[in-house]
């Protein structure tokens, strides 16, 4: 998936690169946008006439994509030894986060597309429940990596990482492994109660557990080995669908990076009302932050803690719903201190 420096940009030969993930919520669904037919992120290098890194940032995104920039906050810097500038030099590139009203279709640059988050990373979207991929597919081929370690106390170790990544104990990772004879739900009946705790901010671990381990086409040691020496472990002829959209360079992990940051945030800030559009009920409020954390919501917990934070206020109207009764309209309080709104308090998950 490594391309040479000059396939995004011809321009200059700096060491510097940044990128944008710019962020909307669009029909309560996680969307990023993206360039390359879904395959880069909006990036440029970072040139003399830029007086500073968000200024190149904001020229890259609006020459690439023409889409309005809201909310930009510095994510993190990688250093991708992968990559060489036109002068052999290796890549530094620093990433931003943007959250932002989606832009339609017709008035963003060809390139330009949105696309759902959860392309790129399908086994984080639990809304529907863990997603049979990860107990019929991933888990079992991250314990044949655990298993390939030629220390014990490293097998162990891998082993321990899988569980907390994702969220699964010692009793289930027992019953895991390559068996013809077990299908995904049937493990999932199984196993019912005996999970760790979900971390839903853990994107970015579970993204560089499967890169390490050689499951993601981006990764140098992709197919990995280790597999095709035994003949009861082996990925699906589908895997490369499976596992999500890939991205060249380390675009995914900047995205996962993003997620990671976002879920987190969420959690104690409400960054959430820059998705939103001005005036929505509590029902779109609430589906947005599901499609951001990719779990589902206590709904009378998440208006009691609506209600507590002080968060929003009515506006006196109600939407006209085809359906059932109008739901009230509300709107972000915007007198309220944005750092210290939800400090505290923890998105009250549904059980």
């Amino acid at each position: 998936m490594n391309l040479s420096y000059s396939h995004a940009h011809q321009q200059g030969s700096g060491t510097t690169e940044v990128v944008a993930v710019l962020v909307a919520i669009t029909n309560h669904t996680a969307r990023v946008l993206t360039v390359d037919h879904g395959r880069l992120l909006p990036n440029g290098p970072l040139m003399p006439l830029h007086r500073s890194l968000q200024a190149g940032v904001r020229q890259w995104v609006e020459e690439q994509t023409q889409q309005p920039l809201g909310y930009l906050e510095q994510l993190y810097t990688f250093v991708d030894t992968n990559r060489r500038n036109i002068d052999g030099h290796a890549l530094v590139y620093v990433s931003y986060l943007g959250l932002v009203q989606e832009t339609q279709t017709h008035q963003l640059q060809s390139q330009a597309v949105w696309r759902d988050w959860y392309d790129y990373f399908p086994w984080e979207n639990h809304l529907n429940g863990m997603p049979s991929m990860i107990m019929g597919f991933i888990v079992p081929v991250l314990l044949e990596w655990a298993n390939d370690a030629k220390d014990s106390q490293v097998q162990q170790r891998r082993r321990q990482r899988i569980g907390l990544c994702w969220g699964l104990s010692e009793t289930v990772l027992a019953k895991s492994g390559f068996n013809k004879t077990t299908t995904s739900s049937t493990v999932m009946v199984n196993q019912a109660g005996e999970r760790r705790e979900w971390i839903a901010e853990q994107v970015l671990l579970r993204y560089e557990m499967l890169y390490e381990a050689g499951l993601i086409p981006e990764a140098p040691t992709y197919p990995p080995s280790y597999l095709s020496s035994r003949q009861s472990a082996h990925l699906p002829e589908n895997w490369s669908q499976l596992i999500g959209v890939p991205m060249y360079y380390d675009h995914r992990r900047v995205i996962a990076t993003a997620i990671s940051r976002l879920r987190a945030k969420i959690e104690y800030r409400p960054l959430i009302f820059g998705l939103m559009p001005e005036i929505f009920t509590l029902s779109q409020l609430q589906q947005s932050v599901e499609a951001l954390s990719g779990v589902r919501l206590h709904k009378q917990n998440f208006r009691r803690l609506l209600e507590s934070q002080n968060l929003v206020m009515e506006t006196g109207e109600s939407s006209s719903a085809q359906r059932g009764r109008p739901a009230k309209l509300y709107r972000f309080r915007h007198d309220i201190e944005l750092q210290s709104l939800l400090m505290d308090s923890k998105l009250p998950k549904r059980t």
